[in-house]
């Protein structure tokens, strides 16, 4: 057996290009787990409240907001491999500066002006402009299972950086480390990672750039609206819907539901560093059989019907009794709560104008990003009274339902170009 036949076959055609974009996604998405899991710590360690903590989350979310909303909609103008260095070096700066100040202003500074990732998931230019790249570089029939494989490498690299981040700190505080330097050394880890990606995306050859036309369509669609044109109205419409999935998943993003079950239970850095690896495992193994699923019954009843049992589970964490029962349910939510990811993902990269992907991932990014950023200062409230801390997984479950059945009816007539021309 060659080592060639050891990839599926929507791997073996990638290019170079291909596979330096699915490395960066695992950089980022590591360091991005292993700063969720121990943040919330870090931010109260530092004498913050669990209100402010919300805060500097919130804002933290804002400020991606409007550093992704720039760099997308410039990048088929002005170079995605540019744009992307520079989210990269946003990165890193930020996670300096939350290792060097313990100032709550100037972590506000920092977290709205660079890119920090509290929940363990995408957040900056990222995912919009590689999605976009990957798209440029393979045929619209292998785009589906791509993007599955890039989710899993993505739910990969978040579960092995969050047990990464669990693990050492728990290791550092057993040397007589005191928690907060033990919570900061994963924070310069996260800066160097940023400066990691910054070089790998100088690597990435000019391939991934639209061709001079579209690029002066892009140009031009600059002066109408921020580089969307035809595709404008779906896009504010899936824009609007996801704005309201990741406001209900704000309420439970990993750093809190990591803070919950210590609250709850009195979990550990090292036992949750476990929790949150096998979590990301599982949604990462799910999201590869999104796309079978969606070769038989279409991208948006994949998004659908898997992503509404996902929030029933959701509901049920804090009704369990224990926390193996509370894990257990955890996991079984996980397990199917990504299939919705690389659909949802390749249903956007279809049903736009090609020329317009870039913007048009950033405008939906940008969407889920101010949907998330709002809702961290609401759990930080809630987590605040110990009388309130299982409300978040109530309001997430239940908001999240109304989105799958939202989306289903607003979309269910509008299919990809090549779910059409395969009937």
């Amino acid at each position: 057996m060659s080592a060639a036949t050891l990839f599926p076959a929507a791997l073996r055609i990638l290019t170079s290009d291909g596979w330096l974009l699915f490395v960066t996604r695992f950089t980022r998405l590591f360091a991005y787990g292993s700063l969720s899991v121990i943040l919330v710590f870090y931010l109260v360690s530092l004498g913050l409240s669990e209100s402010q903590s919300g805060l500097v989350l919130t804002l933290t979310l804002a400020g991606d907001i409007v550093v992704s909303l720039y760099l997308t909609t410039r990048a088929d103008r002005l170079g995605r491999r540019r744009m992307l260095i520079v989210g990269a070096i946003l990165m890193a700066l930020a996670g300096l500066a939350f290792a060097l100040t313990s100032n709550l202003i100037y972590l506000i500074i920092a977290g709205t002006i660079g890119v920090i990732s509290p929940s363990g998931h995408e957040v900056g230019p990222f995912l919009s402009i590689e999605q976009a790249s990957l798209s440029h570089l393979i045929a619209p029939a292998s785009r589906t299972e791509v993007f599955a494989w890039y989710t899993l490498t993505g739910s990969m690299a978040t579960a092995l950086g969050a047990l990464f981040g669990g693990v050492v700190t728990e290791a550092l505080q057993q040397r007589s480390i005191t928690p907060m330097e033990s919570y900061r050394s994963i924070v310069f880890l996260y800066a160097f990672l940023g400066i990691v990606l910054a070089c790998l995306f100088t690597r990435i050859s000019s391939l991934i750039e639209v061709n001079n036309h579209s690029r002066e369509e892009a140009a031009s669609r600059i002066g109408d609206f921020m580089g969307l044109g035809k595709s404008r109205k779906v896009v504010w419409k899936l824009s609007a819907l996801f704005a309201l999935d990741s406001f209900a998943g704000g309420f439970v993003i990993q750093s809190f539901a990591a803070y919950w079950f210590y609250l709850r239970f009195g979990a550990e850095p090292k036992t949750l560093g476990g929790i949150f690896f096998w979590a990301n495992v599982f949604a990462g193994i799910s999201a590869l059989l999104a796309s079978r699923l969606a070769n038989r019954i279409g991208l948006v009843r994949t998004m659908v019907v898997t992503h509404l049992p996902s929030n029933l589970l959701l509901i049920a964490v804090p009704l369990m009794p224990t926390l193996s029962l509370a894990v257990l349910v955890l996991l079984l939510r996980f397990s199917i709560s990504q299939m919705d990811v690389p659909t949802r993902q390749s249903y956007t990269m279809a049903v736009v104008e090609a020329g317009e992907r870039s913007a048009a991932g950033g405008f939906t990014g940008v969407a889920r990003t101010t949907g998330a950023a709002i809702s961290p200062l609401l759990a930080g409230i809630l987590f605040a009274r110990p009388g309130l801390i299982n409300l978040p997984f109530y309001i997430a479950g239940t908001l999240k339902v109304v989105y799958d059945l939202l989306l289903y009816f607003s979309f269910r007539k509008l299919r990809p170009p090549e779910e059409a021309s395969a009937e």
